[in-house]
């Protein structure tokens, strides 16, 4: 057995992708349009682990856009979150906050945060290697919303 990906829907490609390529920083490894079926898969893969996503179709976070479905989609209570180690928590963090992410659980602790994507998505950061000091403004920023 081996682990290949999550899927996820989306209700707007255009904005998701932004969000988890060109805020969140992963990379999409393959796109397949189903005209017939109306709708888009597209497989997304962290930096890291996309040279070998594309040969392997793994790990990799798949997003399924219905073209015709204006459904509001909501997460459920078995749901928790996909997670991400990354190289600088507070940059990624900033990063995110200036494109208007809101950060639900700031790294205080120079270690973990939580965002949500447009799908209202909980994603978890943690920090590669060693937590980071703690510092500014991280440090004093409430949470906000859930995760």
């Amino acid at each position: 057995m081996r682990y290949l990906h999550t899927m996820i829907r989306v209700s707007d490609l255009k904005a998701s992708l932004d969000f988890w390529c060109n805020q969140l920083g992963l990379v999409e490894v393959k796109r397949t349009d189903y005209e017939s079926g109306r709708f888009t898969l597209v497989f997304l893969a962290a930096p890291f682990d996309a040279l070998g996503a594309k040969d392997t179709k793994a790990p990799l976070l798949e997003l399924t856009h219905n073209w015709d479905d204006d459904e509001t989609l909501t997460t459920g209570r078995s749901w928790g979150h996909v997670a991400y180690r990354v190289d600088d928590i507070y940059g990624l963090c900033q990063t995110l906050m200036d494109a208007g992410v809101v950060i639900n659980r700031p790294p205080r602790d120079g270690h973990m945060a939580f965002v949500k994507s447009p799908d209202n998505v909980s994603i978890e950061l943690l920090q590669e290697g060693e937590h980071l000091a703690p510092m500014e403004p991280w440090l004093s920023m409430p949470n906000t919303g859930s995760w």
